[in-house]
């Protein structure tokens, strides 16, 4: 199994406590992936929020419908958390999202390690998925700076 890592970091006119918070809510993650994916968070609860929380997605990939199923593996309020695909369209899914105080705003930064299904053979799409991810975390990276910057409105969790 050959793994892949995508790496983006963004500096974030925020404090870390208000970022994590934001991606802390599973139902923000709507707002932020690109419309032609069809995200729609099917069971979350963020009161649950914490290590071993369950979340189940709906989606769409290149047009086939998906269901995938996430866990919190390691969760630092605050600092970072973990999640892992325990079902879906990787063979693995291992993301790190982390916080750090940084001039007066958060550097995030998302680590993504996958590893693409049946493979040696699901290598033969690893261009592509690597071009589909990129262009998932830039979407993602200009939502997150336009809701953070007031332009949409943050629901924190519970609210």
């Amino acid at each position: 199994m050959k793994v892949h890592v995508l790496t983006r970091e963004q500096l974030l006119e925020r404090p870390p406590a208000e970022v994590f918070r934001f991606f802390a809510d599973a139902h923000n993650l709507e707002s932020i992936t690109p419309p032609l994916l069809q995200f729609r968070v099917v069971d979350a609860d963020p009161a649950e929020m914490g290590v071993g929380a369950l979340i189940q997605y709906r989606l769409r990939i290149r047009g086939l419908p998906l269901d995938w199923l996430t866990m919190i593996e390691a969760w630092e309020p605050g600092v970072s958390f973990v999640d892992i695909q325990l079902v879906g369209p990787y063979r693995l899914w291992h993301h790190t999202h982390s916080f750090e105080e940084r001039s007066g705003g958060t550097l995030m930064r998302d680590v993504v390690r996958y590893a693409l299904p049946l493979w040696p053979l699901g290598e033969l799409a690893a261009p592509l998925a690597r071009r589909d991810l990129a262009a998932i975390f830039d979407f993602r990276r200009d939502a997150v700076a336009r809701v953070l910057a007031g332009e949409a409105r943050v629901q924190p969790p519970g609210a």
